[in-house]
């Protein structure tokens, strides 16, 4: 939106009036979206307000974005432009949760690990781990952000029973779906609130861990874990950049695994998995240090890589002989989607290159790639993974 401050008043008192004095602003230089400044920020507090605020948007043209703690604000394709920021912060809170009931209804703007504490009280949970700190539920939702825990209990999508958002004309409307995926991905607008499963928060929680060097060990690993009778709730693996040759030996990446559950039973399943896996396996009470966490930072451009867990390691080969560097990946070898970290500083031709030659060896085996994340610049060059790519 151009134009001077005065010729914009008008605009940014009625935002005012929706949402409170002290709750619509100009935009500062932190209220960015892929390296472009918003115009203005409005901070709604209820259904009523958001329903306002996008009418009004939907009535001047106004180019929107929802955003909760920001996290991912800059993941997928950039828009040309952002108007209007709508802050979800004061959309926050609990309801309809019964003390070790089945499900509960949670709003957009409640941090993830609000939610967590205070329903860890009940001894429950939502399983959800994603790996960016600050993440809201709506933030969650928006992009269906999985951690660790998808291995045994799916993606946040899947774990969502209803939605209720408002559209970006300003009606309010409300969807459930099928599978438990209640089309969130075609959700156009704002995610006001949504009712999520609960599980029982584990009394117990061990990793069994053993290092690895090569993506074929840690698909043959893989495939001895699952064969054992021990219901992981994560399977994650960490492999950092390579120093030499693939036939070299490699310092070392690590696969862990993730078993919950009764302190008695968790002892048992731990113990069985890792003398299964050998006599390098070990057994801890904490996480690795790279646990639940992305390999790839602002300046990187990050590429997700989702195929059949036994083509995995195939897909992984691909990446780095496309590449022709060493590429570091991390994520979810259980379940066959990891993320991949090339440098920020590659020519837009050569990462295209790069992910059209994986794309090709994917293809025949039911799998994908998509960017979703890139610096600003890098990222309005190439082909970024639409917000339905991320589902």
């Amino acid at each position: 939106m151009s134009g001077s401050l005065p010729a914009r008043e008008p605009l940014l008192n009625t935002l005012i009036d929706i949402c409170g004095p002290d709750f619509a602003r100009v935009a500062r230089s932190t209220d960015a979206v892929a390296g472009r400044r918003a115009s203005f920020v409005a901070v709604p507090a209820t259904t009523r307000s958001v329903a306002d605020t996008l009418g009004l948007a939907a009535e001047r043209g106004l180019a929107l974005l929802p955003r909760g703690s920001g996290s991912k604000i800059d993941w997928g394709t950039p828009p040309p432009g952002v108007d209007l920021i709508v802050d979800t912060g004061r959309l926050s809170g609990l309801w309809n949760h019964r003390p070790g009931g089945p499900t509960a209804e949670v709003a957009t703007g409640t941090p993830v690990r609000a939610l967590q504490a205070a329903l860890s009280l009940h001894g429950q949970r939502m399983a959800v781990d994603p790996p960016s700190p600050g993440a809201t539920v709506g933030g969650l939702l928006a992009v269906n952000e999985s951690g660790p825990l998808r291995h045994r209990f799916g993606t946040p999508a899947e774990q969502t029973d209803t939605i209720t958002y408002v559209n970006l004309d300003g009606t309010v409307a409300e969807s459930d779906g099928e599978q438990g995926r209640p089309g969130i991905a075609e959700v156009d607008g704002v995610i006001m609130s949504a009712t999520v499963r609960l599980e029982p928060l584990p009394a117990a929680r061990r990793w069994v861990g053993i290092p690895v060097s090569t993506p074929l060990q840690v698909h043959n690993l893989v495939e001895e874990a699952l064969a054992q009778d021990v219901t992981p709730s994560a399977v994650e693996v960490d492999l950092p950049t390579p120093t030499g040759p693939r036939t070299s030996a490699q310092p070392p990446g690590y696969l862990a695994i993730l078993i919950e559950g009764d302190e008695p039973d968790v002892e048992r399943r731990s113990a069985r998995l890792a003398k299964a896996l050998g006599d390098t396996a070990a057994i801890s009470d904490l996480a690795p240090a790279w646990w639940g966490r992305y390999p790839f930072g602002r300046t990187d451009v990050a590429l997700r890589v989702s195929v059949h867990i036994a083509d995995l390691h195939a897909a992984v080969y691909a990446l780095r002989d496309a590449a022709g560097v060493p590429v570091p990946v991390r994520g979810s070898a259980g379940v066959g989607t990891v993320h991949a970290v090339l440098p920020g500083s590659f020519e837009p031709e050569r990462i295209e290159a790069i992910v059209d030659s994986v794309r090709n060896v994917l293809m025949a085996r039911s799998g994908r790639a998509v960017v979703i994340s890139a610096p600003p610049d890098l990222a309005r060059q190439i082909d970024m993974a639409g917000r339905r790519d991320l589902f």
